[in-house]
């Protein structure tokens, strides 16, 4: 819908007007509503001590957890920004809260949720090998006398075959 004053930009505030019970409606751009002296956007006011106890604040959190170190190799905080790298595996224990903020500012979220490592399937064992395998097996069996063990690798030659 046009502003109803400029017909120009699209209106974005729907003004409606009582007088002596005449209702009227203007639909308004933002800088015909401006020229009215109508404000359009709802702003909260800043207060200088609340913006300075905010900085404060977010200071003194940084500072804290910059002078945070691991226990285990005593790298800090401050070290990890610098270089990009922990220094072990308990780094990140130590640094967990910042690690998460970190990661959901840079991938949208704390939890990967991407593809997951499968590790491969184990190959099969080639059929020539285990028959092979086998044929030792019976023939050491067989030298042994042990003919029911000797038997049991017969049939299981047989199935491969």
């Amino acid at each position: 819908m046009l502003c109803d004053q400029c017909r120009e930009r699209d209106a974005v505030l729907n003004l409606t007007q009582i007088v002596e019970n005449a209702v009227t409606q203007l639909h308004l751009c933002e800088k015909c509503a401006a020229e009215r002296g109508i404000e359009t956007t709802v702003s909260m006011p800043k207060t200088a001590l609340g913006e300075f106890l905010q900085a404060a604040q977010q200071q003194a959190a940084q500072i804290a957890g910059d002078a945070a170190r691991c226990g285990s190799c005593g790298t800090s905080l401050r070290d990890f920004r610098a270089s990009g790298r922990l220094g072990c595996a308990q780094c990140y224990g130590a640094f967990e809260h910042s690690l998460r903020d970190l990661l959901r500012r840079v991938h949208g979220s704390s939890k990967h949720v991407g593809r997951q490592y499968r590790a491969p399937a184990a190959a099969a064992p080639d059929r020539h090998t285990a028959l092979d395998d086998l044929r030792a097996r019976l023939q050491s069996a067989i030298r042994d006398e042990e003919f029911e063990t000797a038997a049991s690798l017969r049939d299981q030659i047989r199935t491969l075959e």
